[in-house]
């Protein structure tokens, strides 16, 4: 058995998950599973523990190492599970030298406060998937009440342009057509770098200097913080796609306001408005958090109303979990079935405002990535479906759509 890696979590997970991968082939780790874990939700870690404990079943001389957020966290926890061998923390997943198959010891978790290392090294693609991520940036300044991500990442630090650049000519090379950049403050790139170079400038300059990239994707934004220059790229630059996430969370100010978020509901929707009026069209997608403290009815309702005020077609739903040491978790709590009641209505609106989009897609011609045979996704990431020919994953093929369902498209591929 050769390491298999599980991942959960966000697309930093997914680009972390490949430099472990390159580490433990290079160490000759074999018969091995790495659980790189999240803990953005309760439920998140619940997934994991399950995970590890079949893993065990399926795999019982396998060595299992456990990494990522709810790790860095809470090392003790996993440590303690029989099931784990070794438990690597953020910092320490990204060290060649703690994947050697004989390495003494079972925790190895850092101080991620401390100043960070941005030198990355570069990985040359991503084992199963047809899209390929870069990560530019990594921590987060800020404090939202119901967010340990801060303490799991340690605070906002940005890669060097010129690593990013290297890092995705060098993804181009190897046959990715299109590249993801990725982070957790995502917006917050460039403020630390001795040069500041803002989010939308470093779009523009990977577009210029990497010609041959034929398609750009950008990870969650928080919408306080895209500047004037992103802007521009998304009105002017067509391989940058029209899909955009916004970190919206809420749509009630007063639940805003003790999120600490440093938005309010009016921001939210004018920013969407300004989005689809620099580019006609655009997809929106948003993060929207269910059932938190104090929140009423009527402050529900405010965030329900909210996909369509803001035109959102990709909602992100998360039902709220408290999160030990933060300070949401000190707030009232609603029950548990209300806040599932409440994630329930939000992603059945949610999947109406998907379904009348796809709709509006019928007719229209569409370049969409080959993901699987007969699957991919198209410029506004809608999945598509069509007869699967001699298309090789990875491949950008041209459709005419020519039906939808309230999940995803048909389509007729174009000579």
């Amino acid at each position: 058995m050769t390491t298999e890696i599980i991942t959960f979590g966000c697309r930093l997970n997914a680009f972390e998950s490949e430099i472990m991968r390159d580490h433990a082939r290079a160490a000759g780790l074999e018969n091995a599973v790495i659980v790189n874990t999240c803990a953005v939700t309760g439920e998140a870690e619940r997934q994991a523990r399950q995970t590890i404990r079949r893993l065990r079943r399926e795999h019982p001389d396998a060595r299992i190492i456990v990494t990522g957020c709810a790790a860095q966290l809470n090392p003790g926890a996993y440590a303690a599970m029989p099931e784990v061998d070794r438990v690597l923390g953020n910092i320490a997943k990204l060290r060649p030298e703690n994947f050697a198959p004989n390495l003494s010891g079972t925790m190895f978790i850092d101080d991620v406060m401390a100043a960070p290392d941005t030198a990355l090294p570069r990985i040359g693609g991503f084992t199963g998937r047809s899209r390929a991520f870069s990560q530019v940036q990594q921590g987060c300044d800020h404090r939202c009440t119901f967010c340990v991500i801060p303490f799991a990442r340690g605070p906002s630090h940005s890669v060097p342009p010129e690593r990013i650049l290297a890092q995705v000519r060098e993804l181009v090379t190897n046959g990715y057509s299109e590249i993801v950049l990725t982070g957790v403050d995502l917006t917050a790139y460039g403020e630390d770098l001795s040069d500041p170079l803002p989010l939308g400038r470093l779009v523009m300059r990977i577009l210029k200097q990497v010609p041959e990239l034929e398609r750009l994707r950008l990870s969650s934004l928080d919408p306080v913080e895209i500047d004037a220059a992103l802007f521009d790229a998304v009105a002017s630059q067509p391989r940058l796609m029209p899909h955009i996430h916004l970190s919206l969370q809420a749509g009630d100010d007063l639940v805003l306001k003790r999120m600490l978020r440093r938005h309010r509901r009016d921001d939210g929707i004018r920013l969407c408005e300004r989005l689809r009026a620099a580019r006609p069209g655009i997809a929106l997608g948003a993060d929207i958090i269910a059932g938190f403290p104090t929140e009423t009815e009527a402050m529900f309702e405010n965030s329900l109303a909210l996909v369509e005020a803001c035109g959102l077609t990709h909602l992100h739903v998360f039902p709220y979990s408290p999160r030990p040491d933060t300070p949401a978790a000190r707030m009232p709590q609603i029950s548990g079935d209300v806040v599932r009641a409440r994630a329930t209505r939000l992603r059945a609106a949610g999947s109406a405002a998907m379904g009348r989009f796809l709709a509006q897609q019928v007719g229209t011609v569409a370049r969409v990535l080959v993901e699987s045979p007969g699957f991919g996704h198209c410029e506004h990431y809608l999945p598509v479906r069509f007869d699967a020919g001699a298309q090789m994953p990875g491949e950008i093929v041209t459709l005419r759509i020519t039906e939808a369902t309230v999940d995803d498209m048909r389509g007729d591929i174009l000579p």
